[in-house]
């Protein structure tokens, strides 16, 4: 069961392993009367597949038979919030003393408020660091990017000495043409136009560096403008 209230969270998963249909249909129930609501993987403990990738948050309810250690060991190796809802004092002594990552709750007047509230407060988390590591990327790629552009700058100078080479000499040469091989000739010419089609290229990064620096400027007039008008209402 899946909702599309809010694109961040449609594609957020939350696993459900319990061989208590009631206990999974009233978190589900309980969870999708606040939206948004994340898409919800339901399994009993006869069909833990012993390894489960492509969830968010887990949560592990009642189960009958003798596999949920083997389950919860599983969910601890996973490196993502588990909570394990336990029924007696018990059962929560021995989940905290043998997985001491995973979060335990026992089952009390409130527990069904505070679980969805922390697993919701969990998938958050997951969200924002998901978001983090994608804004680390993407500032890893401007980073080259920007590194790539202070080398151009830095060899623009050398780049077009060696173009003005190239064409005043190509020019040189087809200022008598009639004194070159056919072949040569063409070959000259060909060099003169890729050379002019080069330059061309230059002129435009010129120009970006330009529009940027301007761009640039104009962004820290507004910004001036912005912090002086702050300033003046208090």
């Amino acid at each position: 069961m899946e909702t599309r209230e809010n694109p961040a969270v449609q594609s957020a998963t939350v696993l459900l392993i319990s061989d208590d249909a009631a206990f999974s249909r009233s978190i589900t129930t309980r969870w999708q009367s606040q939206s948004p609501a994340p898409a919800f993987t339901i399994l009993s403990g006869d069909l833990w597949p012993r390894t489960m990738e492509g969830f968010e948050v887990a949560i592990v309810g009642p189960i009958r038979n003798a596999s949920s250690a083997v389950i919860l060991e599983s969910l601890q190796a996973a490196a993502r919030p588990v909570f394990c809802v336990c029924q007696d004092e018990a059962s929560l002594l021995l989940v905290r003393r043998r997985w001491p990552h995973l979060a335990a709750l026992r089952m009390h007047e409130d527990w069904l408020d505070s679980l969805v509230l922390a697993a919701r407060e969990a998938l958050g988390r997951r969200a924002a660091e998901a978001r983090a590591e994608a804004a680390d990327l993407r500032c890893a790629l401007l980073e080259r990017q920007a590194a790539l552009g202070r080398y151009m700058l830095e060899m623009r100078h050398g780049l077009n000495n060696a173009l003005t080479s190239l064409l005043g000499n190509s020019d040189l040469l087809l200022l008598a043409p009639e004194n070159l091989p056919a072949p040569a000739r063409s070959q000259i010419e060909t060099i003169r136009s890729m050379t002019l089609r080069i330059n061309e290229v230059m002129q435009r990064f010129s120009s970006l560096e330009k529009e940027m620096l301007v761009a640039a400027q104009q962004a820290e007039r507004e910004s001036e403008k912005c912090w002086v008008a702050a300033a003046a209402r208090y």
